[in-house]
C-alpha cells in the first residue's frame, strides 16, 4: 500500500477509537475485518501507531496543535509505528519540517502532566503511594507487555514447552515467578503452532496465573471461579486439581463464558463446570453455600493494571466508575464469601493499580469478617504453592503486582481462610 494511503487509513482508524465509546481492541479488530486486504505488516503498523496515540494521547495531543490539517493525522505521524523512510513516502512539502521541529523540542521541559499521560485522577493517588517509583511505573505502562504462556500441566511439561517453542524458531525462558510459565520474545504467531492448538500452552500473563497459584486447588476439592470471564484463570485452576474435583465457572455474562468453550475444549478438561448467574445472590450460589473448599474472586474492576494492553482504560474510567465498582466489589466477596466451607480458602483479586479498589475492600472485608475469616499472608500461601521469591511479590499481607516491578500486569490479591 502507498505510504500515504496508510497513514489516510491510519487517521480513519484513530478517529473511531478516540471516541473512547468502546473498548480499542475491539474496535481495532472490527477495523481490521473491515479491510481484509491488509498485510500482517499494514496491520501491526496501524495497531501499534493507534496504541501510541491512546498511550501519549495528552503529549501527542500538545505536539499536534502547532501543525495544520486533520488532528487524526497530525497525531498518526508523531506517533508513527511503521519506519521512518515509509513515513517520508507520505509526508506533504509542509509535514515534514513540522515533524522536524516537533522532534527537536526537548520533552523534559514540558509539565509533568503531558510526560505523564494519565488523567489528575489517576495520577494523583499513584504519585502519592509510588513516590519515587511513580516515573518508572509511567515509563513502564508506556511500554508494549510481554508475551507470557501458562503450560498447560495436564498435557504437558514445561521444559518440554519450551523445548517445542525453540524447535519452532521461538525463543522463551521460564517466567521468574511462576512454575507454570513462560516468557517468549517478540510477538509471534503461536495460533496455529500444534503446542498452542493441542492445548499444551495458554495465554497468560504471569500476574494472572499467579493469582491460581495463590488460590492453590488440590485434587479432589470443589472449587468456585466466581468471576470468570473468558476462563483463563478457571483453566489454570482446573489443570492445577489434574482434571479431579468439581470446579464452577461462574459469571454474569453469558458472551463471557461463550469464550470459555474453545479454550476448554483445547485444555482437556473434564472438570470445569461453567455456568451463567444472575447475580452474586443467584440460587446456584445459595445450593452451594458451606460446600467449597476454594473459591476465587477475580472482581470486576477498572482493569488499570492492564494499561501496557488496553491504555483507552485510563481515559474511559472515571472517579464515579470506580466509586461504583467498590460498591460491586463489596457486595460479590461477600457474596462468595458463604461459598466457603471451614478451613476453606478465599481469595479477592483485582486487576487494578488503585488502593480503593483493593487494600480498601480487604481491609474493609476483614474487619466485618473477623470472626469468621483469617487473613492467610500472601508471602506464606505463594511459597507453599512454590513460587519462587514469593517475599518480592507482597505489600504487608497481600500480593500487589506493579509492571515496572515485576514485568507483570498490575495485580492484587487478598487471602482468608475460613475458621
Amino acid at each position: 500500500m502507498h505510504p500515504n494511503a496508510l497513514l489516510e487509513l491510519n487517521a480513519e482508524l484513530l478517529r473511531a477509537v478516540l471516541k473512547l465509546d468502546q473498548p480499542a481492541d475491539s474496535i481495532v479488530s472490527a477495523f481490521f475485518r473491515q479491510h481484509r486486504g491488509l498485510g500482517a505488516r499494514e496491520r501491526h503498523t496501524l495497531a501499534e501507531t493507534t496504541y501510541t496515540v491512546l498511550r501519549q494521547r495528552l503529549l501527542l495531543q500538545h505536539l499536534a496543535q502547532s501543525g495544520s490539517g486533520p488532528l487524526e493525522r497530525r497525531l498518526a505521524i508523531l506517533a508513527w509505528q511503521g519506519g521512518e523512510v515509509f513515513l517520508r513516502g507520505a509526508l506533504t512539502a509542509t509535514e515534514q519540517p513540522w515533524l522536524a521541529q516537533v522532534q527537536g523540542i526537548e520533552l523534559a521541559t514540558l509539565p509533568e502532566k503531558l510526560r505523564h499521560n494519565l488523567p489528575d485522577w489517576l495520577a494523583a493517588p499513584l504519585q502519592q503511594q509510588l513516590g519515587d517509583e511513580f516515573w518508572p511505573l509511567v515509563q513502564a505502562m508506556s511500554e508494549a507487555a510481554p508475551l507470557d504462556l501458562r503450560v498447560n500441566l495436564v498435557k504437558a511439561r514445561r521444559d518440554d514447552a519450551q523445548a517445542a517453542l525453540a524447535a519452532a524458531g521461538i525463543a522463551a525462558e521460564p517466567t521468574p515467578h511462576s512454575p507454570w510459565g513462560l516468557r517468549v520474545h517478540g510477538k509471534p504467531a503461536l495460533n496455529k503452532l500444534p503446542l498452542f492448538t493441542d492445548g499444551g500452552v495458554e495465554v497468560q500473563d504471569e500476574g494472572s496465573q499467579l493469582l491460581a497459584l495463590l488460590t492453590d486447588p488440590k485434587r479432589g476439592e470443589m472449587v468456585v471461579d466466581f468471576c470468570a470471564g473468558a476462563g483463563g484463570k478457571t483453566l489454570a485452576l482446573g489443570a492445577a486439581m489434574r482434571n479431579t474435583g468439581r470446579l464452577y465457572a461462574f459469571d454474569v455474562s453469558g458472551h463471557r463464558l461463550d469464550a470459555l468453550k474453545p479454550r476448554l475444549a483445547r485444555s482437556g478438561l473434564s472438570n470445569v463446570h461453567p455456568a451463567q448467574i444472575a447475580h452474586e445472590r443467584d440460587d446456584r450460589i445459595k445450593r452451594l453455600a458451606g460446600k467449597i473448599d476454594r473459591v476465587l474472586v477475580d472482581a470486576p474492576c477498572s482493569g488499570l493494571g492492564t494499561l501496557r494492553r488496553n491504555p483507552d482504560l485510563k481515559w474511559r474510567q472515571s472517579p464515579k466508575a470506580v466509586e461504583e465498582l467498590q460498591a460491586k466489589q463489596a457486595a460479590i466477596l461477600a457474596g462468595a464469601a458463604r461459598l466457603l466451607k471451614p478451613g476453606g480458602r478465599l481469595v479477592y483479586a483485582t486487576c487494578s493499580l488503585l488502593a480503593a479498589e483493593n487494600e480498601t475492600i480487604a481491609d474493609a472485608f476483614t474487619a466485618e469478617r473477623a470472626a469468621d475469616f483469617r487473613v492467610l499472608p500472601a508471602a506464606e500461601a505463594l511459597a507453599a504453592a512454590r513460587v519462587q521469591e514469593a517475599g518480592g511479590l507482597v505489600s504487608g499481607p497481600y500480593l500487589r503486582l506493579w509492571p515496572h516491578r515485576h514485568r507483570t500486569d498490575g495485580f492484587f490479591a487478598a487471602v482468608w481462610e475460613k475458621r
